[in-house]
């Protein structure tokens, strides 16, 4: 297999550790080679948070600028922050209101880059369902509506049954599965 690379960002408190779990234990089932690593503020809650994941033929665990397929962001400038990451032709998933996204100053960047650029409001929706704490499973379902990635909405589905406290079971395959369901919201990207 051809590697992966995947940065998932946000900040401390939104649940990028957790979203980086799911996704590894779902390759790693599928019988992918997995490294990842962590970085920046994740003892402070509130800090910058970036994780790397990597899937495939690799030598490191970190991937460098330019070089990451899928963008995944739990907060809207830490994902423009984090642009130079993604490849030519990368797709960007955040977590922001998807009719004001991108912002002007970095639409040319994304045109020239040719990354599809996706937005939808992830917080907003794990707020209605009662567990503002799990935007990561909306991103997570939103990203998995569109089948670009390396692992299946069904796989990603089984992972999270398997690996959430039994408590959270129930609501976290809800929180996902309604983001899943937003994958309409689309038609906001720009992508050529």
């Amino acid at each position: 297999m051809a590697t992966v690379n995947m940065v998932l960002c946000g900040l401390g408190g939104h649940g990028i550790l957790f979203m980086t779990r799911i996704l590894a234990e779902a390759a790693l089932d599928k019988g992918f080679k997995v490294m990842g690593a962590e970085t920046h503020g994740m003892a402070q809650r509130g800090g910058s948070v970036i994780s790397h994941l990597r899937f495939g033929d690799m030598e490191g665990s970190m991937a460098r600028s330019g070089t990451v397929h899928f963008l995944l962001s739990l907060d809207e400038n830490e994902g423009y922050r984090n642009l130079p990451f993604l490849s030519r032709g990368g797709k960007l998933f955040v977590n922001t209101d998807p009719k004001n996204f991108p912002r002007q100053e970095v639409k040319g960047f994304l045109e020239d880059r040719y990354i599809t650029s996706r937005a939808m409001p992830a917080s907003l929706i794990a707020r209605d369902l009662g567990a503002p704490r799990s935007s990561n499973l909306a991103l997570l379902g939103f990203f998995a509506a569109f089948a670009e990635g390396p692992i299946t909405y069904n796989e990603l589905k089984i992972t999270i049954e398997k690996i959430s406290p039994s408590r959270l079971k129930e609501i976290n395959n809800k929180i996902f599965e309604e983001g899943y369901n937003k994958r309409d919201l689309w038609k906001y990207d720009i992508s050529h």
